[in-house]
């Protein structure tokens, strides 16, 4: 994780932190706080004046998360990942809400659900539910349980996402709570 890029900050990205900081200390429930800050971060996607350029820098073998922000009382952080064509996640969940706004080229997504095992035997599975594209503008929200899914990038250029997540995430390290093994033996 970049924590150096915490304390570099531009004037949009300080306005988007107040907006975001104006949601969270509404104290409302996980799903509507993550709507909420999704109307704080859409009008600055995109924007050329969002990120410093070392913010928006990658690594060469796996996606780079860069920690913008994390709130002095551990209520949220602010995350920009950037992903190289052909980068991504396993499947996982988060250890909080979150909402995710794509700032530049597009994100593939899936999402799963669990399905628990059973008293006849059955292994706990998960099922594929949906397969999105979220290209750049587009904002989503989810809070657990349901929030399983991978991404990644399968376009041709960089593709880079601000993510907000109700956690400290300085102090976590990361926003995943758990990855899920999807081999068939499991």
């Amino acid at each position: 994780m970049n924590t150096a890029a915490a304390t570099r900050t531009t004037h949009r990205l300080d306005t988007l932190i107040a907006d975001i900081r104006d949601a969270v200390g509404r104290g409302l429930p996980p799903d509507p706080t993550a709507y909420l800050v999704g109307e704080c971060l859409a009008p600055h996607l995109g924007a050329a004046d969002l990120l410093t350029a070392e913010q928006c820098e990658s690594y060469p073998d796996r996606y780079r998360q860069h920690l913008l922000h994390a709130e002095h009382d551990g209520s949220f952080s602010v995350v920009a990942l950037v992903w190289l064509p052909g980068q991504g996640t396993p499947v996982h969940d988060h250890v909080s809400w979150c909402t995710t706004g794509v700032h530049q080229g597009a994100e593939h997504e899936r999402r799963y659900r669990l399905v628990p095992a059973t008293a006849a035997g059955a292994r706990a599975r998960l099922v594929a539910t949906e397969d999105v594209v979220n290209a750049r503008g587009d904002v989503c929200g989810f809070a657990p349980p349901g929030d399983i899914h991978r991404v990644w990038n399968a376009g041709t250029g960089t593709a880079m996402s601000l993510h907000v997540y109700g956690a400290d995430i300085s102090r976590l390290g990361t926003s995943v709570r758990r990855v899920y093994d999807l081999s068939p033996d499991r």
